[in-house]
């Protein structure tokens, strides 16, 4: 690949340089401040050969290239007037971002960072609610058994705390301290104030009306207090001295905040919540078809740019509060139609390989994973893409004409979740089934109806996680043609493993980067988790590329957006060119400093040279060690 004319075919679809007020890269990507978003031509950068993928993330613009990134960043400069880089800007430099932050991008950058880490809890949660309800329908399970109240309790604590759950995850996104903000949450929720506002009547707080609210299950009435208990926390630590720190801001945040939420922030929040969830039920209600078809039809658009995750309080909401939810279903029948879109590709394509992956990636997407099929296949062709937005409408028009409800939340909508729809009326769940075989046979019948075209019969068609991406700078990467071997990956950091489809950065969860897991570390510390040699290290030290001595490409990239602390709270152990063996100190970081600083510290561990492997196979681990085998990348 010509890095010198990918370069300028960049420079030349961002506007060109006149539109450019900043440029840096990280270890994967260009990271531009543009003049004006607009001016960028984003889809034909999607397509751009060397492009593997492009976002916007609270105003920046960012070009996913893979390893091969400084080459390509250097001739980008080199073809540049001006040098607008923001390696070693000042602090204005960053205040400048701030400044062009898009309100409505930082609130969805908010909704998604507070609820992507609370899924696995309310996602099981859901499921154990899904597998009682199906043992009741079955009748292996009497609704009147301890057995049953046991696992109804099990399934119902995370929602019922729900509160105190997204308190945690809030003041973890905010920055402030997450113990005082569940402090907060379990004042508003204790059995006394419970009981005491539960008959309905108003109480008081030193003569001032406390208006009787249920905060059980709710949502928005904590994330607003939480939000503004952030400003009182701050406000107060820097009044304080350093000495009564620990004692006084605490005492005063919950003095002054749990108070206020119950006359004030709480009853504001339970209205909105309540207004949301009853302006849901009533459009579902009145104008249920044009709902479903609109929400059905756009679904996909939405996760593409990532305005789904504003969906995430109502679907949460109406669950709580109304014990159903209509977006789940066509969330459903949208992941369907991406999957029934493939294999319409797969029916029509001539070339063996692209017939091969669209039926892989439709399987895949029809079992609620959606990535695959969309950026791979779908979004490839562009008419395949139409005709998936085309089969969501049409199911979810008959999703809403037989009114679908969802009575659990569950992770990814597709078949696994289909425990979902189950109710004590089976008709539901036959409409769902219904409802997604329509969107599966619509959508592929409209690909093969609409056809493509195949830029070139005799190569296959890649998805953007399989991208070639050849290191920067060794000498120890092997060549396209050798034949790879499987590669044991071991973990390079003590903590928890997580999918990486948990992890808030789409590059990382839609696996364009590559494949491979998470972990959110317990520890500050990384270590080599292959034998072979550090490739490219980034200046800010939050990313390291290794290559393993038979051919495996890596990335460990060390928290979200964390190259923004410009190598603050990092401590680099070894330097590009280094050779290594498992378990030898590559980094050292301050977890703590960097998630007070608002950054997640999730780690993903991933391969980027997935083109010469076959598949991933985790070694079954939730909580890791260091040097404990993590995945195996079979050949």
């Amino acid at each position: 690949m010509d890095k010198q004319q990918l370069s300028k075919d960049i420079l030349k679809l961002v506007g060109g340089e006149e539109n450019i007020d900043q440029v840096t890269h990280c270890m994967t990507r260009l990271r531009f401040n543009l003049n004006d978003n607009q001016k960028a031509d984003k889809a034909t950068l999607k397509n751009t050969p060397g492009v593997m993928g492009v976002m916007e993330n609270g105003g920046q613009f960012q070009v996913i290239i893979g390893n091969d990134v400084p080459v390509v960043y250097n001739a980008l400069v080199g073809n540049m007037s001006k040098s607008p880089t923001a390696d070693n800007t000042s602090s204005a430099a960053s205040t400048g971002e701030k400044k062009k932050r898009n309100p409505i991008s930082a609130l969805f950058d908010f909704i998604s960072g507070m609820f992507t880490p609370i899924l696995p809890a309310i996602t099981g949660a859901g499921m154990i609610k899904g597998i009682v309800a199906i043992l009741v329908a079955v009748g292996w399970l009497s609704d009147t058994s301890s057995t049953y109240i046991i696992l109804s309790a099990i399934g119902d604590g995370a929602f019922y705390f729900l509160p105190i759950i997204l308190a945690i995850s809030a003041a973890r996104k905010l920055g402030s301290n997450m113990y005082i903000a569940a402090a907060l949450a379990a004042g508003i929720m204790h059995p006394t104030i419970t009981a005491l506002l539960a008959d309905g009547h108003n109480s008081s707080f030193m003569g001032i009306t406390v208006i009787a609210a249920t905060y059980s299950s709710t949502v928005i009435p904590i994330v607003l207090a939480v939000w503004i208990a952030s400003y009182v926390e701050k406000a107060v630590d820097r009044v304080v001295h350093a000495s009564l720190k620990l004692l006084i801001v605490p005492t005063v945040t919950l003095l002054i905040m749990v108070p206020l939420t119950l006359m004030t922030v709480g009853p504001l929040g339970t209205v909105l919540g309540n207004g949301l969830s009853g302006g849901i039920s009533w459009l579902f209600d009145n104008m249920s078809i044009f709902a479903s078809i609109l929400i059905g039809g756009t679904m996909s658009l939405l996760i593409i740019t990532g305005m789904h995750y504003a969906l995430l309080p109502i679907v949460v909401g109406s669950m709580t509060t109304l014990g159903y939810d209509f977006i789940i279903p066509l969330m459903f029948a949208a992941n369907l139609a991406q999957g029934g879109a493939a294999f319409g590709v797969g029916l029509r394509s001539r070339n063996s390989k692209t017939k091969s992956l669209a039926y892989s990636t439709g399987l895949t997407a029809i079992m609620g994973i959606t990535e695959p099929a969309m950026y791979g296949i779908n979004m490839k062709f562009k008419k395949p893409f139409i005709a998936a937005l085309i089969g969501g409408a049409i199911a979810g028009a008959f999703m809403g004409i037989f009114n679908v409800k969802s009575y659990v939340i569950t992770g990814l909508a597709g078949l696994p979740s289909i425990a979902a729809f189950i109710s004590p009326a089976i008709s539901t769940l036959i409409y769902a089934l219904v409802g997604g075989l329509i969107a599966i046979v619509a959508a592929a019948i409209i690909t093969y109806i609409l056809g493509f075209q195949e830029e070139n019969a005799s190569e296959p068609v890649a998805a953007p996680a399989a991208e070639p991406a050849t290191p920067a700078a060794t000498s120890a990467a092997v060549t396209e043609e050798a034949k790879a071997q499987d590669e044991q990956v071991f973990s390079p950091i003590t903590g928890e493993v997580k999918p990486l489809s948990e992890v808030p950065d789409p590059a990382f969860s839609e696996e364009i980067m590559g494949k491979g897991f998470a972990i959110q570390p317990s520890e500050g510390r990384v270590v080599s988790p292959i034998n072979g040699t550090v490739f490219s290290l980034s200046k800010s030290g939050h990313a390291i590329g290794l290559v393993s001595d038979t051919g495996a490409e890596m990335l460990i990239h060390i928290g979200i957006d964390t190259v923004k602390l410009k190598g603050q709270f990092f401590s680099p152990k070894v330097q590009a060119g280094a050779k290594v063996a498992v378990g030898d100190v590559l980094m050292e970081f301050d977890r703590e400093q960097i998630e007070k600083a608002g950054y997640t510290t999730i780690t993903p561990v991933i391969i980027t040279n997935m083109h010469q492997y076959e598949s991933i196979e985790s070694a079954g681990r939730t909580t890791i060690q260091e040097k404990d085998l993590l995945f195996t990348a079979k050949a």
